[in-house]
C-alpha cells in the first residue's frame, strides 16, 4: 500500500534532502576558481546566508568570495563559476524524490520550503518535480531563513492550515527543531529509508 498521510502536509527541504550533495560540482569549482578546497569553502559558506536571504545577487556573492580570496574575476568567470554550482544542486537522490511521487500520488499534500537565492525559484517551481508540489517557498524572495519561525509560519498561511497539520522534513536538525517550535512536526532527514519509517509511524492510526 502506498504511503499517505491523509489530513497532512508534508513540506520539504530541497538542498541535501530531495538533491545530493554536489561533491563533483565543488571539485570544478575549485579547479575553475583556482582556489583549495579551505580557502573557498569557508567563504563559500559564509556568505551564503547573505545569498539565500536575498541580501546578495548571484554576481555580489561571488564578487565577495573573490574580494575575501584574493581574486578579481570578470562577469564571464563569475558566470561559470555559477554554473557549476547550481547545477550541480540539480542531482537528485531517487530513492528521495520517488517517495515524494509516491506521497503525492497517494493524494497526500506537499509543498516546498528551501533556504535558496532568487535564481532557484524558478526552477523549483517549473521543474517536473516541481509539479507535486502546492507551493514553493524560497528563502530569499522573503528576505527570512530557517529556522526563523515566520517562515514555517507563512508556508502555513499559503498552505492553508494550522502548524500542527505540517511536517516538515529538512536535513539540518536546526531547521526541523524550528517546526517544532511553531507546532508543527520537525523530521530531521538522514537518509531516505529513514525518512520513510519515520513518515510511516505519522501515518499509522492511533487508539
Amino acid at each position: 500500500m502506498s504511503l499517505s498521510l491523509p489530513g497532512r502536509v508534508v513540506v520539504f527541504d530541497y538542498g541535501e534532502v530531495i538533491s545530493r550533495t554536489p561533491h563533483a560540482a565543488r571539485a570544478a569549482l575549485l579547479e575553475a576558481t583556482g582556489l583549495e578546497a579551505d580557502e573557498l569553502f569557508p567563504v563559500y559558506q559564509e556568505l551564503r546566508n547573505d545569498l539565500d536571504r536575498g541580501d546578495l545577487s548571484v554576481l555580489a556573492y561571488w564578487r565577495a568570495i573573490g574580494e575575501r580570496t584574493g581574486r578579481s574575476w570578470s562577469v564571464t568567470e563569475i558566470h561559470r563559476f555559477w554554473a557549476l554550482d547550481y547545477t550541480g544542486w540539480f542531482d537528485v537522490d531517487p530513492e528521495v524524490l520517488a517517495l515524494v511521487e509516491e506521497l503525492h500520488d497517494a493524494g497526500t499534500r506537499l509543498a516546498l520550503l528551501s533556504n535558496a537565492g532568487f535564481d532557484f525559484g524558478d526552477p523549483y517551481r517549473y521543474s517536473p518535480m516541481g509539479s507535486m508540489f502546492e507551493t514553493v517557498v524560497v528563502s530569499a524572495e522573503e528576505h527570512v531563513l530557517k529556522p526563523d519561525a515566520s517562515i514555517y509560519r507563512d508556508t502555513c498561511d499559503r498552505l492553508g492550515i494550522e502548524p500542527a497539520a505540517m511536517v516538515f522534513v529538512d536535513n539540518r536538525a536546526e531547521n526541523a527543531a524550528g517546526a517544532d517550535a511553531v507546532g508543527a512536526v520537525g523530521v530531521h532527514f538522514t537518509s531516505a529509508a529513514a525518512l520513510r519509517s519515520a513518515l510511516e509511524e505519522l501515518a499509522a492510526p492511533t487508539g
